[in-house]
């Protein structure tokens, strides 16, 4: 494939990632793999595909989906899962937040969760892809980024922390006024989307009119695979916890998110750092005397 394939604290990852698009007799086999690393190491392909009832084939493209050569790949991914689950290096998930769980548990089981969620984006992320959306955004002569709902929110996010090592930035949760915006981007402008699901009209359109018209395309998504992708230069793909009822998509996708939007704002600062530097701190000063009493006025 010329990729690398996934390390094995990734599997759990791209599995949870992927797992929509699949057809269903391949997520029987990914949640075969995941839910028991161990057991189903032991197994050849034959094994395999009969503990899922599957095919052989359904097993080998399931490998391969995953992002490894072939079966004998995964096969050793699980083993060494397995070894660091044993070691408590990758612990067993926790159950999901019930209705009646105690106010310690439910801190504890979404500590957990937003601990893996963030592993999980970290070991699935990219660094090509980051490096390249890096370096476009570092030399942007502007920058325009469209989110909607939570997805929104994180864009603000985003676009307050490069204005404040001085670059134009500027968030658009308004889809219409996203549009207009998009129409005026050109060869050095860079459109960023934020949308877990990777099917968000309201966000794919306009990223889609700064693609035609010539702008760098970056698309931070849970769904590499959906139509987001068509109109980005760089994809950017996020994990996310087990949703329940109690945790929503949106809210275990917004930590991934934010993980991604924080790497791309430190790996702009390091290399716009001479005047990042002094733009990051006229910010701080101006903040501060902001909340500072003048002498003589009431507190």
């Amino acid at each position: 494939m010329g990729e690398t394939p996934p390390a094995p604290a990734a599997l759990a990852a791209k599995v949870r990632t992927l797992a929509p698009s699949m057809t269903r007799s391949m997520q029987r086999v990914a949640e075969a793999v995941a839910g028991d690393p161990a057991g189903c190491a032991a197994l050849t392909v034959t094994g395999l595909a009969e503990l899922t009832g599957t095919s052989e084939a359904t097993v080998v493209r399931t490998a391969r989906l995953l992002g490894y050569p072939g079966y004998r790949d995964l096969r050793l991914a699980l083993a060494g899962l397995a070894a660091q689950q044993q070691s408590g290096r990758a612990p067993a998930v926790t159950a999901d937040i019930a209705v009646d769980d105690p106010i310690a548990d439910v801190v504890a089981k979404l500590a957990y969760d937003e601990q893996q969620t963030l592993a999980d984006t970290a070991a699935a992320l990219d660094t090509v892809q980051l490096g390249a959306a890096v370096n476009a955004l570092a030399v942007a002569r502007r920058i325009d980024i469209y989110g909607h709902a939570a997805s929104s929110l994180v864009g603000q996010d985003l676009a307050q922390k490069l204005l404040r090592i001085g670059l134009i930035a500027h968030a658009h949760g308004d889809p219409h006024l996203a549009i207009t915006n998009a129409v005026q981007l050109r060869a050095k402008d860079v459109a960023i989307a934020i949308t877990h699901s990777g099917s968000t009209g309201d966000v794919i359109e306009p990223l889609r009119v700064a693609f035609e018209h010539g702008a760098t395309t970056i698309a931070i998504t849970g769904r590499p695979d959906g139509p987001v992708s068509q109109y980005a230069d760089h994809v950017l793909t996020t994990s996310t916890a087990r949703e329940s009822e109690l945790r929503p998509a949106a809210m275990s996708s917004r930590t991934s998110q934010l993980l991604v939007v924080d790497c791309l704002f430190v790996g702009v600062a390091q290399r716009t750092y001479e005047t990042a530097a002094p733009a990051l701190a006229a910010s701080y000063e101006a903040l501060a005397h902001r909340h500072t009493p003048r002498a003589g006025t009431a507190r």
